[in-house]
């Protein structure tokens, strides 16, 4: 047994996990996964010498199911605990606009299969792929998948991932699907497909009963925002001064800075990301990458600041389009926080799905799933 079942297991015993057969199942999985990729030979050691060929990979796992029944978390608990060096971990939305980037390095190299190219420098020194989130609703995305894919597993790579669908689900209905189907047997056919769909909505259950939307701004709002940070995130309170940052990549090649960037959550004031010159490119990756959004700072908005409240509105229409999740501080609510003048009879409309955002029945529903 490795750590990945024993630390498990440890959650249920301190509480912060209630028992769950499916969860359980697939922490015993996972676990039987790490020792599997940790008995495999070392790249270049005389064991894989003497193999006279590459390793078969181990089998991957895919875990699906409803939002906050833990997936991200058992995911993270195999890719902190086995003990292999080559893993990586990227967001699937984050991951795939590499992809593209890549791809476009390579037409303009004019190499001769840019799939190939791309497929071996991602898996050069990666042997687990860890992608949180797999969603697909990008017609670029589906058409490549299943050569991507097929190409980096013939070099020995296995894949962990987590959807709210399961893989029958994916890319349901969109263009060409016939296209994309053969993606979904390669993920049948190389992962074990876990459902996880317990009673527990975890990150609605670590909401507790806290408001969504916080009047007005001030010192008590940023404390509460805080806590529910901390609690959505598992991160330690103590460590509160090293709370990492990121940087999201956006078309165009530019990105944004994001001054708290844990497991999905992500802290943003209302100046940065209304404040700024943004559009609605740089919203949709945010909205992508991010299934909770804290945002700080809102202010009244009027015509004296009509360039942010127009930034407003479109950020919280990606944010509604994708389903995530926003938990915010503001000077009023959202009925009372454009109310005059040019523009507030067009804001009723965003007043309106933040109401709908701050809804049971919205909350319950899995990141990008419309």
């Amino acid at each position: 047994m490795s750590h990945v079942l024993t630390r498990y297991r440890e959650l249920i015993a301190a509480g912060e996990l209630r028992p769950d057969p499916e969860q359980a199942a697939a922490a015993e999985r996972l676990d039987q996964l790490a020792e599997q990729l940790e008995a495999v030979p070392k790249k270049g050691s005389i064991l894989w010498r003497a193999l006279g060929r590459r390793p078969e990979p181990p089998r991957g796992v895919y875990l699906w199911g409803g939002v906050g029944r833990g997936k991200s978390m058992l995911m993270d608990l195999l890719f902190e605990h086995v003990a292999i060096r080559r893993k990586r971990r990227v967001h699937f939305h984050e991951f795939m606009m590499e992809v593209h980037q890549r791809l476009n390095v390579e037409r303009q190299k004019e190499t001769e299969d840019p799939i190939v190219a791309v497929a071996e420098a991602l898996v050069e020194d990666v042997r687990l792929l860890a992608f949180d989130e797999m969603v697909i609703n990008n017609p670029a995305d589906a058409m490549i998948l299943s050569r991507l894919f097929t190409e980096m597993m013939t070099h020995g790579l296995t894949v962990v991932a987590t959807s709210n669908r399961p893989p029958r689900d994916l890319y349901k209905d969109g263009l060409n699907r016939a296209l994309f189907l053969p993606f979904i047997d390669l993920i049948e056919a190389r992962l074990d497909v876990r459902p996880l769909n317990g009673p527990v909505d975890y990150r609605l259950d670590r909401l507790g009963s806290m408001q969504t939307w916080l009047v007005p701004n001030g010192p008590e709002a940023t404390a509460e925002l805080s806590a529910a940070f901390f609690r959505l995130t598992d991160y330690p309170v103590e460590d509160r001064a090293r709370v990492p940052a990121c940087d999201l990549a956006v078309p165009g090649g530019r990105s944004i800075h994001v001054p708290k960037c844990v497991k999905g959550v992500a802290v943003f004031s209302f100046k940065r990301l209304c404040g700024e010159a943004r559009g609605a490119a740089d919203y949709l990756a945010i909205a992508r990458r991010f299934h909770t959004i804290i945002l700080v700072g809102i202010p009244r908005l009027g015509p004296d600041n009509r360039n942010e409240a127009a930034r407003f509105v479109t950020l919280i229409d990606a944010l509604y389009e994708n389903r995530v999740k926003l938990l915010a501080a503001a000077d009023a609510t959202p009925d009372e926080l454009y109310v005059t003048g040019d523009g507030a009879f067009e804001f009723e409309r965003t007043a309106s799905r933040l109401h709908e955002m701050a809804s049971d029945e919205y909350l319950a529903e899995g990141h990008g799933e419309r």
